[in-house]
């Protein structure tokens, strides 16, 4: 048999001209997968069925720590599930996480309403908020992210593993079709 060739079961021999090009997720690997997002009580909170799969820029925080460390070494295909306490998710709520923020660092304060989501723009920037209470010319928020001190249950497939670019890993994100213009 040729050096270039393999042999299956019925005798075919199959020329070896391709290298495997199977690649895991791994830092510096750029990883597209879906998820479902559910509570404890099974409840979905967030589903990216609807839309094109979600890509990230593995190894470089751009996701939760348990959910990186759960999707590490899979390839594209994988199915699986992980459970993500909030150590490793979003943190434990904290009670004192409350700042009062003058109006002018909203968009349209002038409808906000008590327990309504809202992002804030910060120097380090956008953060998302709850409003607590609305004064005359402040803003009391709720700072915990709104999955704090919850574990997580997500369904993952992998759906893509690629190389990032130099330009993605210098940036630390990915860019997507056609580069990305900062």
């Amino acid at each position: 048999m040729p050096k270039n060739a393999a042999n299956d079961e019925t005798g075919y021999h199959a020329p070896r001209f391709f290298k495997d090009t199977h690649m895991q997720a791994e830092k510096d690997k750029v990883v597209s997968f879906h998820y479902r997002l559910s509570d404890d009580a099974d409840a979905e909170v967030e589903n990216s069925r609807a839309r094109a799969p979600l890509e990230i820029l593995f190894g470089h925080g751009n996701i939760i720590p348990g959910l990186e460390q759960a999707i590490a070494g899979h390839d594209a295909g994988d199915r699986f599930d992980v459970v993500v306490p909030p150590e490793q998710g979003y943190g434990q709520r904290r009670e004192d996480f409350v700042q009062r923020v003058p109006k002018k660092y909203f968009r349209d304060p002038e409808h906000l309403q008590p327990g309504m989501p809202t992002v804030l723009s910060t120097r380090d920037g956008q953060r998302s908020v709850i409003v607590l209470k609305i004064g005359s010319s402040v803003v009391d928020v709720d700072l915990n992210h709104p999955m704090a001190g919850k574990t997580l249950h997500f369904a993952i497939e992998i759906t893509d593993v690629r190389e990032a670019t130099p330009e993605e890993i210098a940036h630390r994100h990915v860019h997507g079709a056609g580069g990305h213009d900062h």
